[in-house]
């Protein structure tokens, strides 16, 4: 498990996911030479990465919540294989197996989209598809689990903050950016001499792109832990039909769950999904039963158990060695 110095390192990359080490212990009270340490430790034992990603939007992209019905004998093929494409995150195996969820990304001008429209279609093993378009996302992404991000006071967030406001001109990714994004994808820590080999830029050049690029949203940085060294045993995709004139209301008081670190409104018959994240199946229950079920809006909902994340966040990510459910 997690102690507070962990935890307070964690909700500052959180908070700026590029903060020298030396702000972060001064707000932790503790030295550079230890927040550098505990990082080592945590990338090795407990999966922390930060990784750069860019606004969906802005990046004209539209992102797509893929759900896949598989054979049981096909699922460790096809969950390879769309882990290893470059245009899927958060890759999960759900439904004891014999369901896959992806998050899809897609040109949103294009409309040659292969993986939607050509290549699941086609593939054996696959008895059933659905796609949900991804309309807008509450929690996530920028927004943080609230669990992982609860340790530092107002005061302590303020100070990081303020160190990461950009003054560069707000700017929409371009065709330029492609090296700089495909690195910080990678790592969202890596440095701006190593960000200006990967470009071919100076690391000045790196600094103000960086800037721009985060002055508007255009690019943010996302943390990615193992929620089980937070006491999470039990994952689960949450899928509800809400009437759209209560969607709102019911997304913004969703959003203010800790059990929850995804929330999007999405197309299709069930238009709210989420994922939560429990301590265990009775710690699930209550939250079904007491949380949920007071919300009388929610008029239809469907549990699915996650039993492996493959792929996290980011379209780079290495993936996880898949293991083949019993």
């Amino acid at each position: 498990m997690l102690d507070d110095l962990d935890r307070g390192l964690i909700h500052a990359l959180h908070i700026d996911g590029r903060a020298p080490f030396s702000r972060v212990a001064e707000v932790l009270g503790v030295s550079a030479q230890t927040v550098a340490r505990r990082y080592r430790r945590l990338t090795g034992e407990a999966g922390l990465r930060v990784v750069g990603l860019t606004d969906p939007h802005q990046a004209g992209l539209t992102q797509w919540l893929v759900r896949l019905t598989v054979t049981a004998r096909s699922a460790r093929d096809i969950a390879g294989a769309l882990v290893r494409r470059a245009d899927t995150s958060w890759v999960k195996l759900a439904s004891g197996g014999t369901e896959i969820v992806a998050v899809v990304h897609a040109p949103t001008d294009a409309s040659d989209n292969s993986l939607l429209l050509y290549d699941i279609p086609r593939t054996a093993g696959i008895t059933a598809v659905s796609a949900h378009c991804l309309l807008h996302r509450y929690l996530g992404g920028p927004a943080n689990w609230r669990r992982s991000a609860a340790v530092l006071d107002e005061e302590q967030q303020r100070v990081l903050r303020e160190a990461t406001a950009a003054d560069g001109v707000p700017r929409r990714p371009g065709a330029g950016d492609a090296e700089l994004l495909t690195a910080l994808a990678s790592d969202g820590r890596a440095g701006q001499g190593e960000l200006a080999r990967a470009t071919g830029w100076t690391p000045a050049t790196v600094g103000r792109r960086l800037s721009e690029l985060r002055a508007g949203g255009a690019l943010f940085f996302d943390v990615e832990v193992d929620a089980g060294l937070f006491g999470v045993t039990t994952r689960a995709l949450l899928w509800m039909s809400v009437p759209p004139s209560r969607l709102e209301r019911v997304a913004t008081a969703l959003s203010a769950h800790d059990e929850l670190a995804f929330l999007a409104a999405t197309t299709g018959p069930t238009n709210l999904v989420a994922q939560a994240l429990c301590r265990d199946p009775a710690d699930l229950h209550h939250y079904l039963t007491r949380r949920l079920g007071a919300l009388e809006e929610i008029r239809s909902l469907e549990t699915s158990p996650v039993l492996r994340n493959l792929k996290a966040a980011s379209p780079a990510t290495t993936a996880v060695r898949y293991v083949a459910p019993r």
